[in-house]
C-alpha cells in the first residue's frame, strides 16, 4: 500500500503539467496534495473527480492561496478539516482522514515568513504545530496508526538542507522551529525517510531560482511522520526528485495493507458512464443504443434491445513515481 505527499504549488498548474498523468501512473492508494490554492469547482473536472479515485478538497478563505486535497481509491470513513481555531482554519490546511484502523492526516504547516519575508509568521506557524500536537496526542498516546504527512516548511537538522550556515536565520530553519519538530519525534513520532535513509543531499524542495534543482540545492521539508502505532506496518520511505511539475516533488511510504485492518474494502469508486444518448428514428435493421419506451398509439412499440454495457475500471497502474 503507498501513500504520497506533494505539495503541488498550485494544483491548476501542476495539472496543465500532467497532474492527473502521474497521478493514475504513480501506483499509490491515497495522495495528499498542498498548496492547492483553488476551491473545488475552480478545478479542471480530471483534476477535481478523475476516474477511479475519490476526492477531497478544503480550501482557504482568502483565494488562490493555501488549501490541501485528498485522492484516494479507498473511501475514507471520515475526513475532519478543523482544529477549532478559526484563525488556524480559515487558511485550509488540514485534513484528517480515517481508513480503518489508519488516519492520514494530510497538512500544509504555514511558511514563518510574512510579506516582507520578514519571518513575522513564524509564531503563527508554532501555533499550528503545537496545536495539531495537542489535537493528535490522545490517539498518538493510545498507540493508534497514525500518519501526518505534507509540507513542513521545516529542515529539522543540517543535514536536511544544502546550505545550513548561510539559512540560520531563515524561516524554514530558525532554532524554535527546528524545535518544534523537535518535540514531535521526542514524543514518538518517527521520521520515515530519515529511519530508511540517514545520509544527506535528498531534498524535496529547490529554489526556482539559479538552477538549483539541477544543482540539487535544496531543503528537506516535506515529511511522512508515523506514529509508534503505525510504524511496524512501514516497509519503505521514498524521496522521488525525478518527478517535476512543481518546486517540491513527492514523498511517500510504502505500507503493509494490514495497516488498515480486517474489514477494509479496497475499491475504487465506479467508472463514470457516459451520458445516455437521444434515441433516434432509424431503420428497423438498425439497433438503437438505448431502449425507449414509445405510446403505441403514436408509433410502434420499440424492439427490446440489450442495455448497453457499462464500461470498466481502469486497472491501477503499477508504476511509481
Amino acid at each position: 500500500m503507498k501513500i504520497v505527499s506533494w505539495n503541488v504549488n498550485g494544483l491548476r498548474a501542476a495539472h496543465k503539467k500532467g497532474f492527473c498523468s502521474w497521478l493514475h501512473a504513480s501506483g499509490a492508494d491515497v495522495v495528499g496534495v498542498q498548496e492547492v490554492r483553488a476551491q473545488a469547482e475552480q478545478l479542471p473536472d480530471e483534476a477535481r473527480s478523475p476516474e477511479g479515485w475519490h476526492t477531497h478538497f478544503v480550501h482557504a478563505t482568502r483565494a488562490g492561496y493555501s488549501g490541501v486535497g485528498l485522492f484516494s481509491r479507498l473511501r475514507p470513513d471520515c475526513v475532519e478539516t478543523l482544529l477549532g481555531h478559526d484563525d488556524l482554519d480559515c487558511e485550509g490546511r488540514l485534513q484528517v482522514a480515517t481508513f480503518g484502523q489508519l488516519t492520514v492526516v494530510n497538512a500544509y504547516f504555514p511558511n514563518g515568513n510574512g510579506k516582507e519575508r520578514d519571518n513575522s509568521r513564524i509564531p503563527y506557524k508554532l501555533r499550528f504545530y503545537a496545536v495539531l500536537f495537542d489535537r493528535l496526542k490522545r490517539a498518538h498516546l493510545k498507540g493508534e496508526r497514525l500518519l501526518v504527512m505534507g509540507d513542513f516548511n521545516t529542515a529539522h537538522a543540517e543535514l536536511d538542507l544544502a546550505r545550513p550556515r548561510e539559512n540560520r536565520e531563515t524561516s524554514g530553519f530558525r532554532p524554535e522551529e527546528r524545535e518544534e519538530l523537535s518535540r514531535w519525534l521526542a514524543a514518538g513520532w518517527v521520521d520515515t525517510f530519515r529511519h530508511f535513509q540517514p545520509a544527506g543531499g535528498h531534498y524535496s524542495w529547490w529554489s526556482q531560482r539559479g538552477g538549483a534543482r539541477e544543482r540539487n540545492v535544496g531543503w528537506r521539508i516535506d515529511y511522512v511522520l508515523a506514529s509508534p502505532g503505525a510504524m511496524p506496518f512501514v516497509r519503505a520511505a521514498a524521496i522521488h526528485p525525478d518527478v517535476h511539475g512543481s518546486d517540491h516533488c513527492p514523498v511517500s511510504v510504502t505500507m503493509d495493507p494490514k495497516v488498515l485492518g480486517a474489514n477494509v474494502v479496497r475499491t475504487a469508486p465506479a467508472a463514470k458512464a457516459p451520458p445516455a444518448r437521444k434515441a433516434e428514428k432509424a431503420p428497423v435493421a438498425v439497433k438503437a443504443r438505448n431502449t425507449v419506451k414509445v405510446p403505441a398509439a403514436k408509433a410502434p412499440a420499440a424492439k427490446k434491445v440489450p442495455a448497453a454495457r457499462k464500461r470498466a475500471t481502469t486497472a491501477r497502474p503499477r508504476t511509481t513515481p
